[in-house]
């Protein structure tokens, strides 16, 4: 399952590569322009994403900074947060890569940022809902991307298998 993983942390890394680069492409007043998405604009996406990245790698590591909102803005401009993403993806690789067959096989203990409750579930499938979770949301900047005119690019997964960008056997 550890290779598994590791193709999910790449694939995830190459897709926000290609997300971010059609978002530098918008103006300020269109990537802030409230577009209906659940965090209404680009940049309220993106920052999301930003930020539940963070409170699942605290999660599953115990480091790091985890947001206590998930609709907060951790960067107001691009750049940083462009590079903050940058940093968090290549944090994500590094993690995964540090997951065994054990590790894998193991639980997890989290309490919610809405409800104080804790939680014990696997590792595997709440690593399985950390990546569907990226690529809901990085659908929903593609529709923002659509709305607003611009190209929108290719994020499949199959599309990053047949590019070769990581082995898939």
């Amino acid at each position: 399952m550890r290779a598994h993983y590791l193709r999910f942390a790449a694939y995830n890394a190459w897709a926000n590569r290609r997300l971010y680069d059609a978002a530098a492409t918008l103006s300020d007043r269109e990537y802030r322009a409230d577009k209906g998405a659940f965090f209404r604009s680009m940049h309220g996406t993106l920052n999301h994403l930003l930020a539940t990245d963070r409170i699942w790698l605290h999660r599953f590591t115990g480091e790091g900074d985890a947001p206590q909102r998930l609709d907060a803005i951790l960067h107001d401009r691009f750049d940083e947060l462009r590079q903050a993403r940058e940093d968090e993806d290549r944090r994500i690789v590094a993690y995964v890569e540090s997951l065994d067959e054990a590790r894998l096989a193991g639980v997890i203990r989290y309490r919610r940022v809405s409800t104080p409750e804790e939680f014990v579930q696997p590792l595997m499938p709440a690593l399985d809902h950390w990546f569907n979770h990226q690529t809901h949301h990085r659908g929903q900047a593609h529709t923002i991307l659509t709305a607003l005119g611009k190209p929108a690019p290719e994020l499949d997964l199959l599309y990053f298998q047949r590019l070769g960008a990581i082995s898939t056997a």
